[in-house]
């Protein structure tokens, strides 16, 4: 049995997920994190161990994820990855839903919500009469294969049916990195907000380039002293971990919320898109002012590894 475990986190507070996933790590080692707040967690020897359901798992999850760190979540059960994400996303907000028969389950589910199903897949099917996924299981594999491919065929055949083959893969790579800063009091000024990107993009520089991680992508989360939140995301122009670039891109997205203001009560950063330093390029320059920073960036890492994370720091954040 597999679970899908959606917290119900607010858009900034995703850096909590790392404490989420030991909390999940207690009853199973099977967990795969799912950013920005969910995780699949594979509980077949722990509902055998503890002598549970899957809906009982499910309560003890959600009530030790309110006492220990208030955060509720909806719980998606299922024999495999595919079924627990689709009842997480069918279930009510601090509910499990438990998918005993996929058959009865699935019937009636539009085909777009199968995994691997885009816009234009569930548009041709749909203009061939398979609109659920109880068609699409009914209809001979041929037809699909003649309609979508081969392999794509085959794929959606098995899932309309229950079926997928998909692994709980603990460990695996995260696909985005967050850190987030919290105001002692709402903040109106904005070199001060400033002052809190620059913390955040040296602290996900430096992890990144610690894990040999770049990213594609910047999000910066504004949330405000009423608790609703701003969040805009913007690409960088070249996978990175180099904190001047992240800096640069972290400060153009908050200048563009235009805050004037605005009463903030904390920011969030979320590096989006990572992959492996070594697969990505970097465009050369000639400028020599960008060959030293990253030169000096690399000797202040090195100081960090060895005296800490504040042994060297921006002018900015020393006070």
């Amino acid at each position: 049995m597999i679970l899908c475990v959606r917290f119900r986190l607010e858009t900034a507070g995703e850096v909590m997920l790392p404490r989420l996933l030991d909390l999940l790590g207690e009853f199973t080692p099977l967990v795969e994190a799912t950013p920005p707040d969910g995780a699949l967690a594979d509980v077949r020897g722990a509902l055998r161990y503890f002598g549970w359901t899957a809906a009982e798992l499910g309560s003890v999850i959600r009530v030790r994820a309110l006492a220990l760190y208030g955060v509720d979540c909806v719980i998606g059960a299922g024999p495999n990855p595919m079924l627990a994400r689709m009842a997480a996303r069918a279930a009510r907000p601090g509910a499990t839903l438990v998918v005993e028969d996929p058959a009865d389950f699935l019937r009636d589910r539009p085909v777009a919500a199968l995994d691997g199903v885009g816009r234009a897949t569930a548009r041709t099917l749909c203009g061939y009469g398979l609109d659920s996924a109880g068609r699409v299981a009914d209809a001979p594999l041929a037809v699909l294969q003649r309609l979508i491919g081969a392999k794509a065929g085959r794929e959606l055949w098995e899932r309309a049916r229950g079926i997928d083959r998909t692994p709980v893969v603990p460990g695996e790579v995260s696909r985005s990195m967050a850190a987030e800063r919290t105001f002692p009091y709402d903040e109106l000024d904005p070199v001060e907000q400033r002052r809190a990107l620059l913390s955040l993009t040296e602290e996900l520089g430096a992890r990144m380039r610690t894990e040999r991680q770049v990213c594609r992508s910047l999000t910066v989360t504004v949330r405000y002293a009423d608790r609703t939140t701003t969040t805009r995301t913007r690409a960088l122009r070249e996978p990175t971990a180099h904190s001047t670039e992240l800096s640069t891109l972290a400060y153009a997205i908050h200048a563009s919320f235009g805050l004037q203001r605005a009463r903030v009560r904390g920011i969030a950063l979320r590096a989006e898109g990572l992959a492996p330093a070594e697969s990505a390029a970097h465009q050369l320059t000639f400028d020599p002012a960008d060959d030293k920073a990253r030169r000096i960036e690399a000797v202040a890492d090195r100081a960090r590894a060895k005296y800490g994370p504040r042994a060297v720091l921006p002018g900015s954040l020393a006070a």
